[in-house]
């Protein structure tokens, strides 16, 4: 169960980009674009992403095989 504590683990881009299977840069991207709803931390240079975050990210990501994906309608 994903808590979203504001205590979660902080991870680095790279480690970030690591649990998603994605390059750092491909992250920056993200960041730039606004192209996916992946919550980041900003504190001056630095970018952290919540462990708790990317999993609700990858989670969200999720499609199930074999079912209907109520969310679409289908």
């Amino acid at each position: 169960m994903m808590t979203n504590s504001p205590f979660s683990r902080l991870l680095t881009s790279d480690e970030a980009a690591a649990m998603i299977g994605v390059s750092a840069a491909t992250l920056a991207i993200w960041r730039c674009t606004k192209r996916y709803p992946l919550p980041y931390i900003k504190c001056g240079r630095l970018v952290r992403y919540r462990v708790d975050d990317v999993a609700a990210f990858l989670e969200s990501r999720r499609v199930a095989c074999g079912g209907k994906d109520p969310r679409h309608g289908d």
